[in-house]
């Protein structure tokens, strides 16, 4: 794997130029899906973008596949309305939006898709999408793969300080410290707790945070936001180049 190339971004590629890229034998694609939504007082809107688009080019940097523009909008319902520049989708809509792209993917030759999720409550929608897209052309080989689950020491990085509820919490403030520092503003960090751990019932975030997040901000810093993007890119690019020649398991002779 060559780490000094740089990343395949297929909006900066001609026609001509992606079909090369698919009749030399690259027939995946990544998709990267975020979400715009409040983070807290001190970081950005665009955190799950950001972190999704970064560990995508670092793959593809690696790996030659192609990066398709990145979704920027998401499931995000739950943050409410009660902190402006949230910029949801319903569930029915990002799913829908898999199917159609899904299609055009496929009608251009690429037959493998990753569908690389940025944003915790994106994983159902887009996982109803994977479901409709495996019913509507089974010949299509497509993954869904959450960046805080690509190894198990990034998961429990991004759960330590909040267990499965974490959002603008260390691990997310600790990466954003790394790829967009001027982004960040530490001096307005609140750390608060994640007060539904025993709660049954699912709540929207107004109702359990103050000032929109869950964790520890306040412990993020740089390097460790340097781990969580080299271990992802790391991990993700070993699992790809695999996943290029990889056959359904009937299929395998």
């Amino acid at each position: 794997m060559d780490k000094n190339r740089e990343p395949v971004k297929w909006e900066e590629l001609s026609w001509e130029q992606i079909a090369k890229i698919r009749d030399d034998g690259i027939d995946m694609v990544i998709l990267p899906v975020g979400a715009t939504e409040q983070h807290g007082l001190h970081l950005p809107t665009g955190v799950d973008t950001l972190s999704a688009v970064a560990i995508a080019e670092g793959v593809s940097a690696i790996t030659g596949i192609p990066v398709l523009p990145s979704m920027a909008y998401g499931c995000s319902l739950g943050h409410s309305k009660k902190w402006p520049g949230t910029l949801p989708l319903r569930p029915e809509t990002l799913s829908k939006i898999i199917s159609e792209l899904t299609e055009w993917i496929y009608s251009a030759g690429f037959t493998r898709l990753l569908i690389l999720n940025g944003h915790v409550t994106n994983f159902a929608p887009l996982r109803c999408g994977l479901e409709n897209v495996r019913a509507d052309i089974p010949e299509m080989k497509i993954s869904l793969r959450s960046i805080w689950e690509l190894t198990q020491e990034v998961k429990d990085f991004y759960e330590q300080d909040a267990g499965d509820n974490w959002h603008a919490n260390n691990a997310e403030t600790s990466l954003m410290l790394h790829l967009r520092p001027d982004l960040v503003e530490m001096d307005k960090a609140q750390d608060e707790p994640n007060r539904s751990e025993n709660c049954f019932f699912s709540y929207t975030v107004d109702k359990e945070s103050i000032c929109g997040g869950v964790g520890a901000p306040s412990e993020g810093n740089e390097g460790q936001g340097k781990f969580i993007l080299e271990s992802c890119i790391e991990n993700l690019s070993k699992m790809l180049v695999n996943a290029l020649s990889e056959k359904a398991p009937l299929d395998k002779s």
